[in-house]
């Protein structure tokens, strides 16, 4: 058990203890342009109140003009060193002869199938620089992001990915998301807050049943704080050519998170809707370098 509970949770970021707190984040901001066009739809909603900003890909510039433009718009670096689709791709922003382990052989990062053998022979000082590389490009854009996340990376098998995060978040003064129950108490026994319970993926609702299932995860929303990272999109031909066996994944996303039905159970419930910002204060407060 943390040593950390819920009701200290809740207290480090000035709530009750038995306060349902829910960060509801869109993922993925800058992958391609209908992705960043649901993603703004949603973010105007007022649901969904923060993204996570995918630095390498060929939508980032759009996306960080636009959060330029709306600079009250609480956003993270959504590390990535996974190249999702087969027919669009992406790679480092640094060049490939300083991080040869990120790439395949055609100069891109690993596709998601391929992880496993990724993360077998990645190096950590390779995944450094390029996490600092994405970090540092948007800093030096004049944006100030709250937190660090990551996309698709399964980094349960190793730790040091995770380590290295932690390090990375304290150095530059931003929170980090947390998954699984072991990470969430090692940074909850170092006094940081993260989410109490354990981290919602959209991808891994069906879509077929979607609704009922947000339905019913609303109203079950436990005490202390989660988290949900959602994925909206519209299914229009460039984001069905780019995910042809998407499953509409990102459209059901969407749908439901711009619903007013979405809307009314998160008020009936009584749920407070939060983003990385309350984190990042306490986080900055509370942190002490190294791990």
């Amino acid at each position: 058990m943390s040593s950390l509970t819920k009701s200290q949770t809740n207290q480090l970021l000035g709530y009750p203890a038995d306060a349902r707190l829910l960060i509801i984040n869109a993922d993925d901001f800058g992958m391609c342009n209908s992705i960043n066009e649901g993603i703004i739809c949603t973010l105007r909603e007022g649901l969904v109140r923060s993204t996570t900003l995918m630095v390498p890909c060929p939508w980032a510039l759009h996306a960080m003009h636009y959060l330029a433009d709306h600079p009250k718009i609480p956003f993270g670096v959504h590390l990535t060193v996974i190249s999702d689709p087969v027919d669009y791709r992406w790679g480092p922003l640094t060049s490939g002869e300083k991080v040869p382990s990120l790439v395949d052989r055609a100069g891109y990062f690993y596709n998601f199938k391929a992880m496993p053998a990724f993360l077998a022979q990645v190096k950590i000082e390779q995944l450094e620089i390029e996490f600092r590389a994405q970090t540092e490009a948007v800093l030096a854009s004049g944006l100030r992001p709250t937190h660090l996340d990551w996309h698709a990376l399964r980094i349960a098998g190793r730790r040091d990915i995770f380590d290295l995060m932690i390090r990375l978040a304290k150095e530059y003064g931003l929170a980090l998301r947390v998954m699984g129950r072991a990470l969430i108490e090692k940074l909850q026994s170092q006094g940081l807050p993260t989410n109490d319970n354990d981290f919602l993926d959209s991808y891994l609702v069906n879509p077929v049943d979607k609704t009922a299932r947000y339905v019913q995860l609303l109203r079950e929303v436990p005490a202390g704080l989660s988290e949900w990272a959602v994925h909206p999109g519209l299914d229009n031909a460039e984001l069905l050519a780019i995910e042809p066996d998407g499953n509409h994944e990102r459209q059901t996303d969407f749908d439901f998170w711009t619903s007013q039905q979405a809307k009314d159970i998160v008020r009936e419930e009584g749920i407070i809707l939060l983003d990385y910002r309350a984190l990042q204060v306490v986080w900055n407060n509370v942190s002490s370098p190294g791990i």
